[in-house]
């Protein structure tokens, strides 16, 4: 299985001028939650500083991480596809500042601007296919395969930052 980075290839100030009105900047505290399962679904997030983690629960209480963001990370996006409510959780693992953004803002800008449009949806595609490979790999492979899979992500991201 080859990984690929979700990370969105655009400037975030550019990305934030165009917002304009319909979007607030907020800071949470770590282990804040910032929003929750079940919660009315009308906006979605950017991440500008921070670590979120997204969770999941079930109604007998267990809880799993459905996956973890950082800066220039998008969360909340299901918004877009006319969900009325949350289907996981968001916290902050680290103190964060995100930018909410109302969906008709985001509709408008994705409409506007053909290749915001087309980064946020290959960010997204990314996104979903790191999280088939994430569920393929509990489902299918040993806790030494997972590891081993583990590490090597880790060591792909290290190498990018640097």
């Amino acid at each position: 299985m080859t990984s690929k980075t979700t990370q969105l290839s655009l400037d975030p100030s550019s990305f934030l001028a165009k917002l304009g009105r319909g979007n607030t900047n907020k800071t949470y505290k770590k282990n804040r939650i910032i929003f929750a399962q079940g919660d009315v679904c009308t906006t979605l997030f950017f991440i500008q500083h921070g670590k979120v983690k997204r969770t999941a629960a079930s109604a007998k209480g267990k809880e799993a991480i459905v996956g973890i963001l950082g800066a220039n990370d998008f969360f909340g996006e299901s918004c877009l596809a006319a969900l009325p409510r949350r289907i996981v959780s968001a916290i902050a693992m680290t103190d964060c500042v995100v930018v909410e953004i109302e969906k008709p803002i985001m509709i408008r800008i994705l409409r506007e601007n053909p290749t915001f449009a087309e980064t946020f949806t290959t960010y997204l595609l990314n996104r979903n296919i790191r999280i088939e490979e994430d569920l393929i790999d509990q489902i299918l492979n040993t806790s030494e395969k997972r590891l081993a899979r583990a590490l090597l992500l880790l060591s792909i991201i290290i190498s990018v930052r640097r």
